[in-house]
């Protein structure tokens, strides 16, 4: 069976994020089917997904409660246009997902993944902007972001290995430094940075970009909440919409239910997107202020309104399966639980701090990540320790020179330890070579 889906696989599939070349001595892994952290392949072995399936399996796989909610809205209705139609999951969960996030976010667009929200969010900024007779086409973002592949959200990264191919395609952005580490120092230094670039150019951004607290795809980097906090109070002063990227942080990823409550501030967009349906289903949404949305109504005019659709726009099944997973948040202590997770969590990290070829042991929340050093790129040392996780049982998939840990919500205190003393013995068996 592995043999023959593996070959199958190979003759038709283009993976993402995957140079293919590598498959001719790294084998592709068939899952049969996944049950809380575990994958199960086709062979009997079993590897905990330590990094939530790509951070949307907050509450793990097959899980009854969210199982039952979309079997039960698959009996009722599958889809429907959204376009002069609407149907209960999407009015139910647009109304709670209003009560929960932070105050001034009233009005929600629906998407179908996290860089479409990011599309949404920029075209909505631009337009807006263009309403109100004002011309503001660059876009700002923190140096290292990332916020997706698209070509609008790509403009906006920072990460070059995904950007620099693509870059005479893509539109104008510009980047202010990002906090260099996790001091309040370091929040001040770069909102310095920031204020001296809107003083000079302020006229000409319609929004600052940014992930609160975590940068996902730049190597889990992380900064103080006062940074946002910050941002927020001079992208108000300079007329500049301020997006908060919460597609990776939010649904409690950072120790609240979003990033930028610990900054106590309420950004004009907020994106959602993989934790928001447990992983089971493509939805994304983008939450914003009746400010913004009233500048788009009007009298019919078709340079007034935007014009932005996509065919699965709130799918019934996706808003079920959001709707289960706020069920959870609802009835259960999870960002308690997780609180007492992460303390635990980061005293099993502290003996990795005295490897030689650890950096930097950093963590917000639950997501904790271990930078080495002492590598070159073609090392490959990261690949060198997701075989060794594999091999273990518990699937890594680190960020160049970063592993990183974002595991389900529901896993145990003794699936914690499998999974740090895994990684423990893969970085300590590929020392530094300085």
């Amino acid at each position: 069976m592995n043999e023959r889906m593996i070959e199958e696989d190979l003759a038709h599939i283009w993976h993402p994020c995957t140079q293919m070349k590598d498959h001719e001595t790294l084998p592709l892994i068939p899952i049969k089917s996944g049950k809380g952290v575990y994958l199960f392949d086709f062979e009997g072995n079993r590897y905990i997904d330590a990094i939530s399936s790509w951070w949307v399996n907050i509450f793990g796989h097959a899980n009854e409660s969210i199982n039952e909610k979309v079997k039960k809205q698959l009996d009722t209705l599958e889809h429907v246009i959204l376009a002069g139609f609407t149907h209960e999951p999407a009015v139910t969960l647009a109304k709670r997902l209003v009560k929960l996030v932070p105050d001034g976010l009233q009005k929600l667009f629906f998407a179908d993944n996290g860089s479409s929200a990011v599309e949404v969010a920029l075209k909505m900024s631009y337009h807006y902007h263009r309403n109100k007779g004002e011309q503001r086409s660059l876009f700002l973002s923190l140096s290292n972001s990332y916020h997706g592949e698209t070509l609008g959200a790509l403009s906006v990264g920072d990460v070059q290995l995904y950007k620099e191919t693509y870059e005479p395609l893509l539109i104008a952005c510009i980047q202010t430094p990002v906090p260099k580490d996790q001091s309040r120092e370091s929040a001040a230094l770069a909102l310095e940075s920031l204020s001296q670039l809107l003083d000079q150019r302020g006229e000409e951004i319609a929004a600052l970009i940014l992930e609160p607290l975590i940068q996902g795809a730049g190597g889990m980097h992380m900064y103080h909440p006062d940074y946002l906090k910050g941002a927020r109070e001079l992208t108000k002063a300079h007329g500049i919409h301020l997006i908060a990227d919460e597609i990776m942080t939010g649904f409690g990823r950072t120790g609240t239910m979003f990033g930028c409550e610990q900054a106590e501030i309420s950004p004009d967009f907020m994106l959602l997107s993989k934790g928001l349906t447990g992983g089971y289903l493509p939805l994304s949404v983008v939450l914003t202020t009746d400010e913004i949305y009233s500048a788009f109504y009007c009298d019919y005019n078709e340079h007034k309104a935007f014009l932005h659709s996509h065919s699965y726009t709130g799918n019934p099944l996706a808003c079920s399966a959001a709707l289960a997973t706020l069920d959870i948040f609802e009835n259960q202590d999870v960002l308690g639980e997780n609180r007492k997770k992460s303390r635990y969590i980061a005293q099993c990290f502290d003996r990795f701090r005295a490897l030689s070829n650890v950096k930097e042991v950093r963590q917000t929340g639950m997501v904790t990540a271990i930078e080495l050093h002492g590598y070159a790129p073609e090392d490959r040392i990261g690949l060198k320790v997701y075989q060794y996780g594999l091999d273990h049982g518990v699937l890594l998939r680190p960020l160049g020179p970063v592993i990183y840990f974002m595991p389900p919500y529901v896993i145990s205190y003794e699936e914690i330890d499998k999974m740090i003393d895994v990684a423990y013995e893969g970085i300590k068996r590929v020392p530094s070579s300085s």
